[in-house]
């Protein structure tokens, strides 16, 4: 196999996002790459990827290898630990098999990882599963103890200036399909005009999709400056201890903030943050509730969700795979209804009007004399 192109590189598989341009070689490094990260990838059209980390390292059967796989992206691992530092960002390099030649010098080897080392990687992931959510419940369990003032109401709501109050709220996360299941309510936004909540980078997929995010609530690491200076009010998601690294971002360039203090994730303080407003209703997009949602996450456990659910659970529609609850489909016998309702007043028209009476009757005399009836 021979690739030839430019490479980006981040160590932030989303960062780098952000840079790709269609054609370009994709270097990563990213531990069991996830299903959101090999999606953008997908969606950018590069032309291969090489990751300098472990891809599918087999602690649980991540999916985004297979992704690339389907969407006929060859998909690399790096041979040497200093690969990354070895590449300057913006070089153009050839990739003939498993040699990475630049300026006609090799500097480097690769791994392709094909359909069956893929599936081979994954079957270990599977195997390990039992062990992991082992693991994933008693981590759930132990710092739901721990933070149990999510439900008792012991983390305080900051003060916000939009008005929620009887209002319904969506909240949208960059996370699975969020694009699909965006689209899936688009009737249910222009119908109900909610408050539009964008999670971090939540709040540039409503801008992709032609919406102004009314709150955008984070720490700041995945949206946009862009999107943050659109947005009518933003709000850090800061830790317990009122430490807020997204701040001096947001402040960087010229724009308030509101802090809040919580743990958990900021997909959590934004349930949170609705449901103590008085929202009538709460519509959640690309949220993460389930356990390899949060093994991509990069988290253990899943406590803070856990009991932000069961605090908010009687106002919350989560529209997570929506679009795939109903596709409409143009059938046939659909048509022929349609096309006998339209022939029914033409039909009672021509009757009632002389003329055509007329025509008609002439009509059907040229077909008898046609077929000799």
């Amino acid at each position: 196999m021979y690739i030839k192109g430019r490479v980006k590189k981040d160590k932030r598989t989303k960062n780098l996002i952000k840079r790709l341009r269609a054609g370009d070689i994709a270097l990563i490094c990213h531990k069991d790459l996830d299903e959101i990260g090999a999606t953008s990838l997908v969606e950018k059209k590069v032309k291969c990827v090489i990751n300098t980390d472990k891809t599918i390292s087999g602690r649980y059967p991540n999916q985004g290898p297979t992704i690339l796989l389907n969407a006929n992206i060859p998909l690399y691992e790096a041979c040497d630990d200093n690969f990354f530092d070895s590449i300057k960002d913006g070089v153009t390099i050839d990739i003939v098999d498993n040699q990475v030649i630049q300026k006609g010098k090799t500097i480097g080897e690769v791994k392709l990882l094909d359909e069956k080392i893929i599936k081979e990687q994954l079957g270990k992931g599977y195997d390990n599963l039992e062990s992991e959510l082992d693991s994933f419940i008693e981590n759930t369990l132990d710092y739901a103890k721990k933070e149990k003032g999510l439900v008792t109401g012991k983390v305080p709501i900051p003060k916000i200036s939009t008005k929620l109050k009887n209002r319904h709220a969506l909240i949208v996360v960059r996370g699975k399909d969020y694009k699909r299941d965006l689209a899936a309510i688009q009737a249910y936004i222009q119908e109900m005009d909610p408050i539009l909540i964008g999670v971090d980078g939540g709040g540039d997929a409503l801008i992709e999709f032609g919406y102004i995010p009314d709150i955008v609530i984070g720490d700041m690491d995945s949206v946009s400056d862009n999107c943050l200076k659109l947005s009518k009010e933003i709000i850090v998601h800061a830790y317990p201890n009122g430490k807020a690294p997204g701040l001096d971002r947001v402040n960087d360039l010229g724009l308030d903030a509101v802090i809040f203090p919580s743990p958990g994730t900021s997909e959590d303080i934004a349930l949170l943050l609705a449901y103590d407003n008085d929202v009538d209703l709460i519509v959640a997009v690309g949220t993460h509730n389930n356990m390899i949602d949060f093994l991509e996450k990069g988290r253990s456990g899943m406590a803070s969700t856990f009991l932000v659910r069961l605090k908010v659970g009687s106002k919350l529609v989560d529209a997570k795979g929506v679009n795939k609850l109903y596709r409409s489909h143009l059938k046939l016998k659909h048509v022929i209804g349609i096309g006998i309702a339209a022939l029914i007043p033409i039909i009672v028209i021509t009757m009632m009007f002389p003329p055509m009476k007329e025509l008609l009757q002439l009509i059907k005399i040229r077909l008898k004399i046609m077929f000799g009836l």
